[in-house]
C-alpha cells in the first residue's frame, strides 16, 4: 500500500462534481456507483467481470463478514482483498444498519448494541469500537462510523435520539480509527449524517459532523422507504453544509433517476442492491429503460440487450435466450443478467463523468430520464 487517502475535484457543473479519491488499493473516478458485494462477493459474478464493467470500488458488509467467516479468520487470511481478490479499493458499511434491520433480538443502549445473529442465534456486541476494529481487521480502504439508522415513518423524538446517539458514536469511532493508525495506513473513514425526513435535525447532524476531521461524509437513513422528492429535499439542506473538499456518499441509493438527481445536488458516491437483485430476479437495467425478461413478448426477440454495449452479456446474447435462461431458473440467466446491470450503471456513472468534464450535464439529466421514463417499450 503506497497511497494516502485523498480526494482531488476536476470539474464543476452546477453543483455536480467530477473527482478522483485515492486510496490504498487504487483511484476511484467519482461519482462513483460501487457494486455491493456483502459477503465478499458480488453476488452471481466473478471478481474480474465486476472489474470489466468500470467499478473501481464495491462494498462489503461488517455485521455480515463478522458473523461468517469471522473478521479475525479474514485477518489471517490476508485481509478482505486477498481473501475476495478483489485487490482494488474496497468500502465497508459499519453493520449499523444490519444489526437493526436483520438481528433477531436486539438491545440499544449509550454502549452499543447486543444482538443476536441471524443465522445461528448466537449473542454478539457492536459497538462503535468493534465496529471500527472489524473493518479494521478486514483491511477496507474506507470504513463507516457506526451509527443508529431508523427506518421511516418516526416520531420527532426517537428521530432526534437516534440522530445524537449516532453523533457520539462519530467522535467514539474516530478515537478507535486513529488508534488503530487509520491515517497512517492511508485508510479513509466517513460520518454519517443522519435525522431522518426532519430537516432542522439533518441541518444539526452535518454540521456537527462537519467540525469533525473525517476524511469523507455520508448521508444515511434516505433509502430506507421515503419518497423520492423527501430525499432530494434532505440532500438539498445537507451537502451545502458538509466540506466541499470532502467526498459525500448517499448510502443505499439507488435508481438511476435517483443517482443522477443526486448527483446534481453535490453527491459523489452510491451503492445499492438494485442491479445485483433485480438481475437474479429477471429485471435488465439498459439505457432504454428497464426490461423484463419474464415477459412472454421477448420469447421470439433475437436482439441482444444493448447491441452497443461493451457488456458481453448485454451486447452478445439474445433476449430470447435471456428469456429461456430466466423462465427455466437457469443460473446462467442470473448471472449474465447480473452482469448486464452492473455494466449499465458503470457506463451510466462514465456518463455522468463526461457530462460534467463537458459542462453539459442539465442535458445528459433530461436525456436519461426520458429514455427510463419510457422503460420496456422498444418495438420489434
Amino acid at each position: 500500500m503506497t497511497e494516502r487517502f485523498s480526494f482531488q475535484i476536476h470539474a464543476t457543473d452546477g453543483k455536480a462534481r467530477r473527482g478522483t479519491i485515492t486510496t490504498p488499493h487504487g483511484k476511484v473516478r467519482t461519482p462513483a456507483f460501487m457494486p455491493v458485494g456483502t459477503q465478499g462477493t458480488v453476488k452471481a459474478m466473478f471478481m474480474d467481470d465486476v472489474r470489466s464493467t468500470g467499478a473501481d470500488v464495491i462494498l462489503g458488509n461488517t455485521y455480515h463478514l463478522m458473523l461468517r467467516p469471522g473478521a479475525e479468520r479474514v485477518a489471517r487470511l490476508g485481509g478482505l482483498h486477498a481473501f475476495s481478490r478483489w485487490p482494488h479499493t474496497i468500502l465497508t458499511d459499519s453493520g449499523g444498519f444490519q444489526v437493526m434491520s436483520l438481528a433477531q433480538i436486539r438491545k440499544l443502549t449509550e454502549k452499543g448494541v447486543t444482538f443476536q445473529s441471524h443465522i445461528d442465534g448466537s449473542r454478539h456486541e457492536m459497538t462503535p469500537e468493534r465496529s471500527i476494529e472489524i473493518q479494521g481487521l478486514l483491511g477496507s480502504d474506507i470504513q463507516m462510523q457506526l451509527d443508529e439508522c431508523l427506518r421511516l415513518p418516526a416520531t420527532a423524538k426517537e428521530i432526534d435520539r437516534a440522530m445524537r446517539l449516532s453523533l457520539r458514536w462519530a467522535a467514539r469511532s474516530r478515537e478507535k480509527f486513529v488508534a488503530m493508525g487509520g491515517p497512517e495506513k492511508g485508510q479513509g473513514l466517513y460520518g454519517i449524517v443522519q435525522g431522518g425526513d426532519d430537516a432542522a435535525l439533518r441541518a444539526v447532524s452535518a454540521a456537527e459532523l462537519a467540525s469533525m476531521p473525517f476524511e469523507g461524509y455520508s448521508i444515511g437513513g434516505l433509502a430506507v422507504g421515503e419518497p423520492q422528492d423527501v430525499m432530494l429535499q434532505m440532500l438539498d439542506i445537507v451537502c451545502p453544509l458538509l466540506p466541499a473538499e470532502k467526498p459525500r456518499y448517499l448510502m443505499g441509493v439507488g435508481t438511476p433517476d435517483d443517482i443522477i438527481k443526486s448527483v446534481a445536488r453535490g453527491v459523489d458516491q452510491f451503492d445499492c442492491v438494485m442491479p445485483t437483485r433485480a438481475g437474479r430476479h429477471g429485471l435488465a437495467f439498459t439505457r432504454f429503460g428497464k426490461i423484463n425478461l419474464k415477459n412472454a413478448r421477448h420469447a421470439d426477440d433475437p436482439r441482444p440487450l444493448d447491441e452497443e454495449s461493451s457488456c458481453p452479456a448485454a451486447r452478445d446474447y439474445s433476449r430470447a435466450y435471456l428469456h429461456h435462461l430466466v423462465r427455466s431458473g437457469e443460473a446462467l440467466g442470473a448471472m449474465l443478467l447480473t452482469w448486464a446491470n452492473v455494466a449499465y450503471y458503470q457506463s451510466l456513472m462514465q456518463g455522468i463523468r463526461d457530462a460534467i468534464e463537458e459542462g453539459r450535464y442539465a442535458d445528459f439529466m433530461a436525456e436519461t430520464s426520458e429514455a427510463w421514463a419510457r422503460g420496456d417499450l422498444q418495438p420489434l
